[in-house]
């Protein structure tokens, strides 16, 4: 069965962007450097070893839920994120011209329903889930099933934090997996209901 699994690099001080990010400055400045473990945008097929088997197992879901403050700030990914994969952006206004011709692309008001939508088209694969405000409602609602963080080693000092506002009641985590990749430490957890 498909499961929802949140794939973020984090800086050490818990940001997933820079601070100044919008729409011509998707990860803020200096949040490039979150994905340099890729081997660069654009260059990820360099990439070998355990980060090159991390980057594949992200890339081999079989669809993306993604929050529209993620999306349309990537170009949304021209409407392909990987393999023409259905994309499920959850959103609470219809998409602009640019994004609305694209037939991969669905936007969802209701996250329950992108949820559903996402886990039924990625048949038996997970569904990559991107995006604070997304990773965020999944995980209020008990809707994230796994979390994946490739924990970068530097501090960025200021920008997008990706688990701030989730209040205080705690979320149990189960630790599956911590892999040392070249210039990331991937962690991956269950998240206990």
């Amino acid at each position: 069965m498909s499961s929802t699994v949140l794939y973020m690099s984090m800086s050490l001080d818990g940001f997933v962007a820079g601070p100044n990010e919008g729409p011509d400055n998707g990860l803020g400045d200096g949040g490039h450097r979150l994905h340099e473990w890729t081997g660069g945008i654009g260059d990820a097929e360099q990439l070998d070893g355990v980060d090159r088997e991390v980057l594949d197992d992200s890339l081999s879901t079989g669809a993306v839920l993604a929050g529209r403050g993620t999306f349309e700030p990537a170009g949304g990914w021209d409407g392909d994120h990987h393999d023409g994969v259905p994309i499920f952006i959850l959103s609470r206004h219809q998409p602009g011209p640019r994004y609305a011709k694209w037939p991969n692309v669905t936007y969802l008001s209701d996250l329950k329903d992108a949820v559903r939508r996402a886990k039924e088209a990625a048949g038996e694969k997970n569904v990559l889930v991107h995006g604070v405000g997304t990773a965020q409602g999944c995980l209020l609602a008990g809707l994230l099933d796994e979390i994946q963080i490739h924990l970068v080693p530097v501090l960025l000092g200021e920008g997008r934090r990706l688990f701030e506002h989730l209040g205080a009641d705690h979320i149990e985590l189960e630790t599956i997996q911590v892999i040392r990749g070249r210039e990331a430490t991937h962690l991956r957890y269950r998240v206990r209901r």
